[in-house]
């Protein structure tokens, strides 16, 4: 049975971690190789992006305990900051305890926007394409024959006027079920093919016509009880009840809230190779839905005294398309993660987003989020004065334990060594 618990995995060499992750994956030889050493090769990078001149690495880890759905799942994150996979690991040991994460999620639909301007009679304009839905549903479906083969396509149009400093604008939102693709290419081709049949109805000129970031129809939502005595007893509770209180109403604490929540879950996007930007405006531009900036997750206190936390966002990603399919170490992580399909992964997204965002908080709550970050801290810097092998440990130690972290002292201690 695959497993996400592994007792001491984090003391382990790295060697050592990536070989019990294959074994429990069931990757190849050549996939842990890949993961290990080659990662992706300069003609590969050549032909996913312009002008490649080389690579630019990024640390892969492995966040483990995570539960979801009665799965368990090791979650392989793509991060350059210290203890982000750490904290998402002790985040959902926690939630263990409790039951682990439960899920769910909506249809994966996008939407694609079409902008008419120049109309006369902008509120008839937007009636006449309403009167015509059907039409503009089937000849966009036309242009992704294979999408709709699948159980995907046009699934709604809708039509606004939207005011503006260079006076109202008429606004087609086309819906479209995108399956496990995160869909960026289907909507706008689509979009694009409308945009003539849209100006014949309307009598208007049509600008833009693209695919909107907030998917707002495409959600993932994740729910985890963290026992009481699992967290550190009934004032911890309180004390995350309080700060989730505050983000849920001040933007200036829910920005940083939520930055802690995507930096779980842009980690496993990245590792997933999806698009993170895509993520990351989905992410915040659905926390202002309201006119307001605010917390994407909440924390209550159930009848038995124990903490609830849930989370919704949104979450376009696909498996299928652009880099997920092209980059090896993305198809590895996919394997890693066992992934059927799109919505398996925005469903570990939000679950990973939740303990990520409970792991800050409870550190808040009780230590302080420097204690461990800072110990991650020291260990760069150690690196960067010329600390190798044991003596960045030792180096380390002793500037975490003087509360003096900084290069400088740094080659004092290792002077003092030598």
């Amino acid at each position: 049975m695959k497993t996400s618990r592994i007792s001491g995995f984090y003391k382990l060499p790295a060697s050592d971690r990536l070989r019990m992750v294959a074994e429990n994956a069931g990757l190849s030889e050549e996939e842990a190789e890949t993961i290990a050493r080659r990662g992706l090769s300069l003609d590969q990078a050549d032909k996913m992006i312009e002008n490649v001149i080389g690579l630019f690495q990024i640390p892969l880890g492995i966040a483990t305990n995570f539960l979801i759905d009665g799965r368990e799942v090791l979650i392989p994150m793509a991060t350059e900051e210290p203890s982000v996979i750490a904290a998402a690991s002790n985040g959902a040991r926690m939630a263990f305890a409790g039951g682990g994460f439960v899920t769910s999620s909506t249809r994966p639909v996008m939407r694609a926007l079409i902008q008419v301007t120049g109309v006369e009679d902008p509120h008839g304009a937007r009636l006449a394409i309403l009167a015509r839905t059907e039409e503009i549903a089937a000849r966009a479906n036309e242009k992704d024959p294979m999408l709709v083969r699948y159980g995907g396509g046009v699934v709604g149009v809708e039509a606004n006027v939207v005011s503006t400093r260079k006076g109202p604008m008429v606004v087609v939102h086309l819906l479209v079920d995108c399956r496990d693709a995160m869909g960026a290419n289907a909507v706008n081709t689509m979009a694009e093919a409308l945009a003539p049949f849209i100006e014949e109805i309307t009598g208007g000129k049509v600008y833009l016509r693209i695919i909107s970031n907030l998917a707002d129809l495409r959600l993932a939502r994740a729910r985890a009880v963290f026992k009481a005595d699992e967290i550190g007893g009934s004032e911890v509770v309180d004390a995350i009840v309080l700060a989730s209180a505050l983000a849920e109403s001040d933007p200036y604490r829910a920005a940083t809230h939520n930055k802690g929540i995507m930096n779980g879950v842009t980690a496993v996007t990245m590792a997933s190779g999806n698009d993170t930007r895509a993520i990351e405006a989905g992410a915040h531009s659905y926390a202002a839905r309201g006119g307001v900036y605010r917390s994407l997750s909440t924390y209550e206190k159930n009848r038995d005294g124990d903490l609830v936390g849930t989370i919704e966002l949104p979450v376009a990603v696909g498996t299928v398309g652009g880099a997920t399919r092209v980059h090896p170490v993305a198809r590895a992580n996919m394997k890693i993660l066992g992934l059927k399909s799109a919505d398996d992964l925005g469903r570990i997204l939000a679950s990973v987003g939740l303990a990520q965002n409970f792991a800050a908080l409870r550190a808040l709550a009780t230590e302080g989020i420097q204690r461990g970050h800072m110990s991650l801290h020291a260990k760069n810097v150690a690196v960067q004065a010329g600390a190798v092998g044991d003596e960045i440990e030792v180096v380390a130690g002793k500037m975490a334990a003087e509360k003096k972290i900084n290069v400088e002292r740094a080659k004092e201690l290792l002077s003092e060594m030598k």
